[in-house]
């Protein structure tokens, strides 16, 4: 496997700089998790939150772009290099605190490396 920076779009992902994406449908590997609530375009941040309702009683999760396989902006869909518990076991996303700490997001980097290892 190659390196790749967790921030940053994967070149064949689809993604195009300015669009709107919030509220697009958000599919694991294995499923359906939710619809995306956030969304950051920042040059070595860039992330998505996903609200995920019922399936995980209404967790919000921080998945950075290096975690989107494509976005099909026909279907407004997302989908992901991960599965259902791969996202269910990640850090919970706290706006507050991400506010707070410059290095919140670390977390959400070893997390995401480690459970693609």
């Amino acid at each position: 496997m190659t390196e790749f920076d967790i921030w940053g779009y994967h070149p064949n992902a689809g993604y195009q700089q300015g669009t709107d994406i919030i509220g697009y449908k958000v599919e694991a590997t294995d499923g359906h998790i939710g619809k995306i609530d956030k969304h950051s375009e920042d040059v070595g941040s860039s992330y998505v939150v996903v609200d995920t309702g019922v399936w995980i009683f209404g967790k919000h999760v921080l998945l950075p772009a290096g975690t989107i396989k494509l976005i099909d902006i026909a279907e407004e869909t997302v989908y992901l290099n991960r599965t259902k518990d791969e996202i269910k076991d990640a850090p919970e996303y706290d706006e507050a605190q991400q506010a707070g700490e410059p290095g919140y997001l670390d977390q959400f980097a070893r997390y995401y490396r480690q459970a693609h290892m």
